[in-house]
């Protein structure tokens, strides 16, 4: 109980930490942008690894691990992403247009799946199964969490945005 205290509060610091550099920062731009996403990856990696009753050592470990499958996974989904944004500009994509980017983005599907593979037996490496099983119910009730709260931003964001933008 005590280990799971100290890792909620570690990981609750540096969400706090992150937080105050966003609002110190908060001129707009890229650095903005970098301190709203750093303090996302701080809370979701806080909520995960209270989730899963990860050890100090056991999130020292694995966190990292955990962050670079996403990056990879990003960086793997970027074409699809770009595909996808380029027929949905389009005025009336050509059958054989929306054929493309259903096999480019299926392709992406493919190559995600095989890095969760191949991560998976690096965690298997650090981690027991039953909090690896953890692991995969906590990213997925975090994804809903966030999705109430109305996205990485939150619902009260997006309400200070169309209020500026109704002016």
């Amino acid at each position: 109980m005590n280990k799971i205290f100290i890792v909620t509060f570690v990981a609750i610091s540096v969400l706090f930490s992150f937080d105050l550099c966003a609002q110190q920062n908060n001129q707009g731009g890229r650095d903005n942008r970098n301190a709203m996403r750093e303090a996302f990856e701080a809370k979701r990696n806080a909520f995960i690894t209270a989730e899963m009753g990860l050890t100090p050592e056991e999130a020292a470990a694995f966190i990292p691990l955990c962050d670079e499958l996403r990056w990879k996974k990003f960086e793997v989904g970027h074409e699809c992403r770009m595909h996808s944004r380029g027929i949905e500009t389009k005025k009336s994509p050509t059958a054989e247009e929306y054929s493309k980017v259903i096999d480019i983005c299926t392709e992406v599907a493919i190559k995600e799946a095989q890095l969760e593979k191949e991560y998976y037996e690096k965690f298997k490496k650090i981690l027991s199964p039953e909090k690896l099983y953890k692991y995969r119910e906590a990213e997925l009730k975090f994804a809903r969490q966030i999705m109430q709260e109305g996205g990485p931003r939150g619902e009260g964001h997006r309400r200070e945005q169309n209020k500026n933008n109704n002016k």
